[in-house]
């Protein structure tokens, strides 16, 4: 069995923050987002892993990323030169995948359950393809599935204006090999791309074994701002153990389950979890609400800030009107002057410098 995970796509629903840089990199609770994925993966015992990298980001993907060993995996790279759609991303993988069953994980997805609960179904049923469903309340902005009551697939529709169901496509799927034979049989749809979908109907309409599991726990589509804050919320409420590395000085309070990296500087600080402070971080006369990530190497001086995450290198200085549901992007600096406005609300990209005067 062997996987690939998609990590290419502009991130177009995240700029500014991805103007620079690859939206499966952007950290939840300090970690990439693609990073969940592969140890969830790993964690079903995957280790075989194709990423799907672009032109624009893939090089950074692979520089933070690695070969594998992180996680006890082996990662092989494929290119995919422009985004033709999930299926054309299984066609040039196919050299990597051979006759292999697989599963293909989309890199932005964050899910609960663990995996293994469906790729035991899908080995036990030798099915042709399992996709992975989730109840949604705006089913026409995903790929919707019609089931039978047996769990079996009748029918799929990408973004449908009239959904059959309100069974979204979560972004997990497993094929048999016969998947690389009803992609070569699809022709590209409206929108000019090979679409998963398709495929997967042709291997319903030539009544192959595909069926459809809910999933249970939680499923998090980190494609936007909110989604992204969301998923930080989740990921710190469930995951979190409290560990202080860093030098918290007596004047300083850490109230719940909080996380401060090696070298990182609290000076005269309240900070109250679940939050977590990544390495080599200096934090002075600031309030640190529940909900925060703050990425290593970033600075806050005389600021308040809640339910938002800072990015590496991030500097906040002199703001004490709280921050609240905000992403702010590598390396931004972000002053205020001493008259101060009434609210602040941000979403940062990369390499910016702001000062409210």
């Amino acid at each position: 069995m062997k996987a690939i995970i998609l990590s290419g796509g502009k991130g177009t629903r995240l700029r500014p923050l991805t103007y620079t840089g690859a939206k499966q990199l952007v950290p939840v609770a300090n970690k990439p987002i693609l990073w969940y994925g592969i140890e969830s993966i790993v964690a079903a015992g995957i280790t075989e892993i194709g990423i799907i990298i672009s032109p624009e980001t893939g090089d950074e993907v692979k520089a933070k990323t690695g070969n594998g060993d992180r996680f006890g995996a082996n990662i092989t790279y494929i290119r995919q030169d422009q985004p033709a759609g999930l299926a054309h991303a299984v066609k040039i993988a196919q050299p990597f995948l051979g006759d292999s069953p697989f599963v293909m994980y989309l890199g932005d997805n964050l899910i609960q359950s663990d995996l293994s609960l469906f790729l035991d179904h899908f080995k036990a049923q030798k099915l042709d393809a399992l996709t992975i469903l989730k109840s949604v309340a705006n089913p026409s902005a995903f790929g919707v599935a019609k089931v039978d009551e047996d769990g079996r697939v009748l029918q799929l529709v990408e973004k449908p204006k009239v959904p059959p169901s309100n069974l979204a496509l979560v972004g997990i799927y497993f094929f048999d090999r016969i998947i690389h034979d009803a992609i070569a049989q699809i022709q590209p749809s409206a929108r000019g791309e090979l679409e998963i979908t398709d495929a997967i109907q042709f291997l319903i309409d030539a009544s192959k074994k595909v069926e459809a599991r809910q999933l249970e726990g939680w499923w998090l589509d980190t494609g936007k701002k909110d989604d992204l804050l969301e998923a930080n919320r989740i990921i710190l409420d469930t995951c979190l153990t409290s560990s202080v590395e860093g030098d918290v000085d007596e004047k300083s309070q850490v109230i719940g389950r909080v996380q401060i990296g090696r070298g990182s500087k609290i000076v005269n600080c309240t900070i109250r979890g679940p939050v977590t402070i990544g390495s080599n971080c200096h934090l002075e006369n600031c309030f640190i609400g529940p909900y925060s990530s703050i990425a290593d190497s970033a600075t806050l001086i005389d600021a308040d800030l809640e339910h938002s995450v800072l990015l590496q290198g991030a500097q906040v200085v002199g703001i004490h009107q709280r921050i609240v549901d905000s992403v702010i992007g590598q390396r931004a600096h972000l002053k205020v002057a001493p008259q101060r406005p009434k609210a602040l609300r941000f979403l940062i990209g990369d390499d910016c410098q702001i000062e409210l005067a």
